[in-house]
């Protein structure tokens, strides 16, 4: 935003005493030369339009000048640190079950999942997600991306069972989860594991995984939907969050999920550092040199004219 202001408002009232001086002053260095030529002065002067708007517009521009017209331009230095994200998100044949929505019965678990971490993605501005899924085995479903409108669209692509969602490898997904957090050089990292299973198909023992966590700078939020201790495990999660320096959430229904999702999405919020500058122009010179030229013009033009 550009604002135009005087560093020095006050010498604008310098106009006043020439205004006076115009009315109440008169012109008398002639009249040591020829007692009569004041009277020809006077009406010369007054007679050349010319030369009075010379003469005013240089006094009024040495006076501007002198009040240092400055033109402010401010704006905001905005630097925002993003974070990256991995949502870990379970596919397996049990987030097929249905009564999770109390506002539409016939939905089911991983129809739910979708809306409310496709909900979350567009919430977070300035980060980088990725997208895990996991059933049998667990894949890359999407890398650390910027794009949240792909990442959307493959969220909404995600279907139970396109990885042979009989079992659940929950320790294999943080395995190759952390394994793609480690690359990035974010100030910030952040995975979040949603599960209503019981880890049965992993490959990689409890001990190493929690050891991993231990040892990686990554924040750690682990979610279970359902019931605990009939559809996951309440204490296995919360091993994994202590290991992760968070605590485990659980979900019962769609509102209490999404609320969890909402509060992880409050306590990561995107640092921001504005900076407001003020970049000042000075433009003094403008009317000085206007003032400097019109009163050369303005002696040349009397001397030209014999006055």
């Amino acid at each position: 935003m550009s604002q135009f202001s005087f560093e020095f408002p006050y010498l604008l009232l310098l106009i006043l005493p020439f205004l006076l001086c115009a009315k109440w002053c008169k012109e008398r260095s002639r009249a040591i030369f020829f007692p009569h030529v004041e009277k020809l002065v006077a009406n010369s002067v007054h007679q050349s339009s010319l030369l009075l708007f010379l003469k005013w517009f240089g006094i009024v521009s040495a006076v501007i000048a002198l009040a240092s017209p400055v033109l402010s331009h401010s704006y905001t230095n905005t630097k925002k640190e993003g974070r990256d994200i991995t949502l870990i998100t379970d596919a397996s044949e049990s987030m097929l079950q249905q009564g999770f929505d109390l506002q539409n019965p016939m939905k089911n678990k991983f129809e739910v999942v979708k809306e409310v971490v496709e909900d979350f993605i567009g919430k977070r501005e300035n980060d980088r997600i990725g997208l895990v899924s996991f059933g049998a085995i667990s894949f890359v479903a999407s890398p650390l991306t910027f794009e949240k409108e792909f990442l959307q669209k493959i969220i909404a692509m995600q279907y139970v069972g396109m990885i042979n969602g009989k079992r659940t490898a929950i320790q294999d997904a943080l395995v190759q989860s952390y394994n793609m957090m480690s690359k990035s050089k974010a100030k910030s990292r952040i995975a979040i594991l949603l599960t209503d299973g019981i880890d049965n198909g992993s490959r990689i023992a409890l001990e190493d995984v929690v050891e991993m966590i231990k040892s990686q700078d990554i924040k750690l939020y682990v979610i279970g939907i359902g019931y605990p201790n009939r559809d996951y495990d309440a204490a296995y999660l919360k091993v994994l969050a202590d290991a992760g320096g968070t605590e485990a959430y659980g979900a019962r229904d769609a509102s209490e999920l999404s609320r969890i999702y909402e509060e992880i999405d409050r306590l990561e919020v995107t640092k921001i550092d504005d900076k407001r500058v003020v970049q000042h122009t000075y433009l003094y010179i403008y009317p000085l040199l206007f003032a400097i030229l019109s009163l050369l013009f303005y002696i040349y033009f009397r001397n030209s004219r014999g006055i």
